[in-house]
């Protein structure tokens, strides 16, 4: 049991390390850089050079007692900015993924709406020029019996995937993302996700849930440094290098978020596939086949929670 202890306590405190503290410190010094600097000496190196060693000859940090007094408080404001950093993430991937934007306040709510709109006449005018292709195609093979050049219907379907996999509802391709595996599973199998997902979880084999945690790991971390973006940003008042810092982090978290979300998605799906015959079994649900709507009817029937009858 002690050899357990001694062996989390240290996974800890690695990933404290590696999560708060390593990120924390070099935003401190970032901070550091642009309190002492400025914008009319951004990029002034013996300045910042001169000044650090006045600080580290300074009595106060000359002594054991105070370079450990320094230490501690340089380790506490890295892990303070680091869960800021964190919090601002969570932020982040709650209003990328953007699951509850009819409840959020009018004015950000009309703005969503409004991005919906415009993401749905993109899509609705990519679908019809991407259906129109298959049509031509379909044509070309049965008037002359050789199949057309793939690349202008692929070109077309990847347009479209980059607005949206199904119809927008939601502001973002993120939200979107995650919202079209709960509209295909509900149209395809009459699967609801939401009410089903709880119940298939407690079914997934280890190697299935380690993989879908590491997707949502990722889509938590990628939402963390575009937190860290946020934290970075207003220091571009006192010290413009921090802009152009900034700026990449938000658009490598962008890309992460994005990846994340959709391979998040994708292991949801797939884990329904592969596994809701298995949850029908323990369910006590008989199935004829593969999954159906059938199927999806019956789990769906099984699982509600049903509104008790008035008194």
């Amino acid at each position: 049991m002690g050899g357990f202890l001694t062996a989390l306590g240290q996974k800890l405190a690695e990933r404290w390390l590696t999560l708060l503290v390593l990120p924390g410190a070099f935003f401190l010094a970032v901070a550091t850089a642009a309190h002492t600097l400025g914008q009319a000496h951004a990029l002034d190196r013996r300045l910042l050079v001169s000044r650090v060693t006045g600080w580290a000859e300074a009595p106060a940090a000359s002594t054991v007692g105070g370079q450990v007094v320094l230490l501690g408080a340089v380790l506490a404001a890295a892990a303070a900015a680091g869960l800021a950093a964190q919090s601002a993430g969570t932020l982040v991937q709650r209003t990328v993924l953007a699951a509850d934007w009819h409840s959020w306040p009018r004015p950000l709510r009309r703005g969503a709406r409004a991005l919906v709109a415009r993401r749905r006449a993109r899509w609705t005018s990519t679908t019809a020029r991407y259906r129109r292709q298959l049509d031509d195609d379909a044509l070309e093979l049965a008037h002359s019996g050789r199949r057309a050049d793939p690349g202008v219907r692929h070109a077309l379907h990847r347009a479209l995937l980059r607005v949206a996999a199904e119809e927008p509802d939601r502001p973002t391709w993120s939200g979107d993302r995650l919202h079209s595996v709960v509209v295909r599973l509900e149209r395809d199998h009459h699967v609801d996700l939401p009410l089903v997902w709880p119940h298939l979880w407690l079914t997934l084999p280890e190697t299935a849930r380690a993989e879908i945690t590491a997707a949502e790991q990722a889509l938590t971390h990628a939402g963390t440094l575009a937190g860290w973006a946020l934290l970075y940003a207003p220091l571009t008042m006192w010290w413009w290098p921090a802009a152009p810092l900034a700026v990449a982090l938000a658009l490598v978290a962008r890309h992460r978020i994005r990846t994340a979300t959709d391979a998040y998605a994708q292991l949801l799906e797939a884990a329904v596939h592969l596994r809701v015959g298995d949850l029908a079994d323990q369910l006590r649900i008989e199935h004829p086949g593969p999954p159906g709507a059938a199927l999806g009817d019956a789990l769906t029937d099984r699982l509600r929670t049903r509104t008790p009858p008035p008194r």
